[in-house]
């Protein structure tokens, strides 16, 4: 009977003591991030049946468990990676919006700036001074373009820094990862199965910091490692097997970074579109959704503007009696050929239409077949064709010698904001004259009056400034003499008001001219007062040049401005909201997990309880067997 009862004794004392160890060490590990709080299984020992029934033969500890939900991990790895991807996103976004909403460095004072300046030489035509001011502002307005072109590109730096940086954590994470899955299959072996609750939160907490880089999926596999998966299924961890990422030049974007997975002596490149949470999804989807957009939208306005105002400055006159130059240098498309192209491969590509232009990348395929050019915003396609010039959106491609399966990628307005510059620093050089002047005979008859003109759009006829007279021969008929094509032109039917346009200058005659009557167009020699060209210069402002004819400068740089502005403010609130729902997720996980401190000293007190009472036991069972031996 004694021994019994001592067998008995010690296995409570053993079990209160593994209790009273698992507690302590909750207790230690309350602070360690990643913490499951543990618990002691115990289960009754089989009874010994005897003739008065089966008597208890005490306790032993089945296994230590730990309190873990997988379905609240699994919810807050989800929240928390969508979480992390918006406040990346919203990091950087924040940048742009701060630059933009600078009243002092965003474009629209500097632009304001430039056009008073040109109303300023249109009131005083012939000013030096003011003709100064005209191209100090246009030198303001084009460091203004370059400045915030190179805030964007240092972003887009600072992104290709913040890929390299994350590619490297997320190899080691991987690594570790892998690691502790040999570890934990070789831990779980030895211990006959027992789980290795340590080693499993080390684990949990390794995937939760690999989720706040990259998306990640788990699979638990039989023997309690664990595959990882990051993007749409890749894999990254495969038992104690690791693959590892590499920060690698976008093929047909160099100016990026993106990831690609190592594969031997070779680098796949991951479609960044699968990559839609943690850090990494975060600045993917800020790059290709709002800062190339940006770029490309501030560099359609440089590029609008520039072709704009040269197209309209080489209809005027300068102060030397020169037809105007371009005002701007115009800034050039960026064409990329792909990483897998010959490079004997190339086309040759120009922008027909600038009102049509958008703010979107595009793309030149060959098939074997047909050519296809692709809107890459929206994925939409001019239709293919075996034959070129292929149009979309005001670009053409006019020629291209490709091999199947090449692509080229075109970028109309990337470099706008960044390679405009002013193209004249002289003064008289500045076209506010028109170049021809219009006059009616004093001796006229009739009521007839003519309108100054306006030079026809480019290309400039070789006529332009040889004069011409008109002369009525009754009030309905009109001739035209002068040098240039289709000159003489007699018998000319007379209507109120509609346009004359010889040598590439067009005019109107109102009014009722009389039989007799002569009009003259004649070069506007010594025009220094003159300020029609300059009036049309001020008025392209508040002309609708972009977007098919629906939006000025001001208005599309606005739109630009609102719509980082807008996603801006998204990103603020719904990151805010995400972070919310990630905290309650964390705070319902710990209410399951956590370890409570005030739960864990009264299962000291309970366990130190049960441990000094299988001591009084044993202390019982030693004097009944003294009480035996006396009797012996």
């Amino acid at each position: 009977m004694g021994n019994g009862i001592l067998d008995i004794a010690v296995t409570g004392l053993a079990t209160a003591q593994n209790q009273l160890l698992t507690a302590s060490h909750n207790i230690s590990n309350a602070g360690t991030p990643g913490f499951n709080r543990q618990q002691v299984l115990l289960s009754t020992n089989t009874p010994q049946s005897g003739g008065a029934g089966f008597i208890g033969r005490g306790v032993h500890s089945s296994t230590v468990q730990r309190i873990y939900s997988q379905f609240l991990t699994t919810q807050s790895l989800q929240i928390q990676t969508q979480s992390q991807s918006l406040d990346s996103n919203y990091t950087e976004i924040k940048q742009l919006d701060n630059m933009f909403a600078e009243a002092t460095s965003g474009l629209s004072p500097t632009l304001q700036n430039f056009f008073s300046a040109i109303h300023d030489v249109a009131t005083n035509p012939g000013v030096i001074p003011s003709r100064q001011s005209m191209l100090s502002n246009a030198d303001a307005l084009v460091a203004r373009f370059h400045s915030m072109d190179q805030r964007m590109s240092q972003i887009r730096e600072g992104i290709n820094t913040q890929v390299s940086s994350t590619v490297v954590h997320i190899n080691s994470l991987a690594k570790q990862i892998g690691e502790i899955n040999k570890q934990i299959i070789w831990a779980e072996g030895s211990a006959g199965g027992q789980p290795a609750n340590d080693m499993l939160d080390q684990r949990d907490e390794l995937i939760n910091q690999l989720n706040k880089l990259v998306n990640t999926d788990t699979v638990r596999q039989s023997d309690g490692t664990m595959n990882v998966y990051i993007g749409n299924g890749q894999a990254l961890v495969v038992g104690a097997q690791t693959l590892s990422l590499e920060a690698i030049k976008t093929p047909d974007s160099p100016n990026n970074l993106t990831i690609g997975l190592v594969n031997g002596n070779s680098t796949i490149q991951l479609p960044e579109n699968q990559i839609t949470g943690g850090t990494l999804g975060g600045i993917f989807s800020f790059r290709s959704n709002t800062l190339d957009n940006a770029q490309n939208s501030l560099g359609r306005v440089a590029l609008t503007l520039a072709q704009t105002f040269n197209a309209q400055h080489q209809l005027g006159m300068d102060l030397n009696g020169a037809m105007g130059t371009n005002f701007f240098t115009l800034p050039a498309p960026n064409l990329i050929s792909a990483s897998t192209n010959s490079l004997t491969s190339n086309i040759s590509m120009a922008i027909t239409d600038y009102s049509a232009l958008t703010t979107s990348d595009y793309e030149l395929s060959y098939d074997g077949t047909n050519y296809t050019l692709t809107r890459l915003s929206d994925n939409v396609s001019a239709t293919p064709s075996s034959s070129l010039p292929l149009t979309l959106d005001g670009i053409s491609v006019t020629s291209a010698t490709m091999l199947a399966s090449e692509r080229f990628r075109i970028q109309p307005t990337i470099n706008g904001a960044k390679d405009i510059a002013v193209n004249i620093n002289d003064t008289t050089k500045i076209a506010a004259a028109s170049p021809n002047r219009t006059s009616a005979a004093s001796t006229n008859k009739g009521t007839g009056t003519i309108s100054a003109g306006t030079v026809n759009p480019l290309p400039l006829n070789t006529d332009l400034q040889q004069p011409l007279t008109i002369t009525f021969s009754s009030p309905s008929k009109f001739d035209v003499t002068g040098t240039g094509i289709g000159l003489p032109a007699t018998n000319q039917t007379y209507t109120a008001g509609t346009d004359i346009s010889f040598n590439g200058y067009t005019f109107q005659i109102s009014g009722s001219p009389a039989a007799g009557d002569v009009f003259t167009v004649t070069p506007n020699n010594n025009g220094v007062a003159d300020n029609r060209n300059m009036l049309l210069l001020g008025a392209l402002q508040a002309t609708n040049t972009l977007e098919n004819g629906t939006a000025n400068y001001q208005t599309a740089y606005g739109q630009l401005v609102s719509q980082v502005g807008n996603k801006t403010r998204e990103l603020a609130v719904t990151s805010k909201a995400q972070a919310n729902l990630l905290a309650q997720t964390q705070q319902s996980i710990q209410s399951v997990s956590g370890v409570n401190l005030d739960e864990e000293a009264a299962n000291l007190l309970r366990f130190q309880q049960a441990y000094q009472a299988s001591s009084k036991i044993i202390e019982m069972s030693s004097t009944l067997f003294d009480s035996i031996l006396r009797f012996g």
